[in-house]
């Protein structure tokens, strides 16, 4: 998934993008003000900055794009709740896009839209819906990670698409393709990730979905 530079959509989407974006923003701080105790705070910070990291690694796509891990599925699947990631990924963006200049400002809503909102939810509810059939943690969580990977660089592809940057076809075949690899990547970290996490802190981590876990 890629960090949209501001020159890639005109600023009246932008704009719309922003105003969504803001809205999800203040449910994922309601949820923050809600579900975030202080036991809970250092996987907060752990988790961004680990975020912060990973989406530091590009690669090139094309069309002038390139594409990188997201970490929303890891967030939200740790933290029980698709808007911990919108919480933590639009802190991390935001602090991308002021202080290193990775995204632009005009368009940080669709990225906080993308990353965040899209990666979240993707994210959360597919391995929920993969546990209750797998029972298996490491398959339901490489799976949901791939696809909140995957469809949020389609949803890229479909905004630029709608902003005149690139068309259509090209935009999504270049964008999927390159993160249907990434995800690969995404899934291993993901899975790894959780292990490490919940044998380290069980106590922290919030596996809310009512199966036993396994694998």
């Amino acid at each position: 998934m890629t960090h949209i530079p501001d020159a890639f959509i005109p600023i009246n989407q932008g704009v719309v993008y922003w105003i969504i974006a803001l809205v999800f923003i203040a449910l994922a701080l309601r949820w923050a003000k809600n579900e975030l105790t202080e036991e809970k705070i250092p996987l907060v910070a752990v988790l961004a900055a680990g975020i912060f990291a990973i989406q530091a690694f590009n690669l090139p796509v094309t069309m002038g794009t390139s594409g990188h891990l997201l970490g929303g599925a890891l967030a939200a699947i740790l933290l029980g709740s698709p808007f911990a990631a919108v919480f933590i990924l639009s802190m991390v963006l935001i602090i991308q896009g002021v202080i290193f200049g990775d995204g632009g400002i005009t368009t940080m809503g669709a990225n906080i839209i993308n990353m965040g909102v899209i990666g979240g939810f993707v994210g959360f509810y597919s391995f929920r819906g993969l546990m209750g059939l797998t029972r298996n943690m490491s398959i339901s969580a490489f799976a949901a990670a791939w696809l909140a990977c995957f469809i949020p660089a389609l949803a890229c592809g479909l905004e630029m698409f709608v902003a005149g940057t690139f068309p259509l076809v090209p935009g999504l075949i270049a964008m999927g393709t390159y993160h249907a690899v990434i995800g690969l990547i995404e899934g291993v970290i993901t899975v790894v990730g959780l292990q490490l996490i919940m044998n380290a802190r069980p106590d922290i981590v919030e596996l809310s979905q009512g199966v036993p876990l396994n694998g």
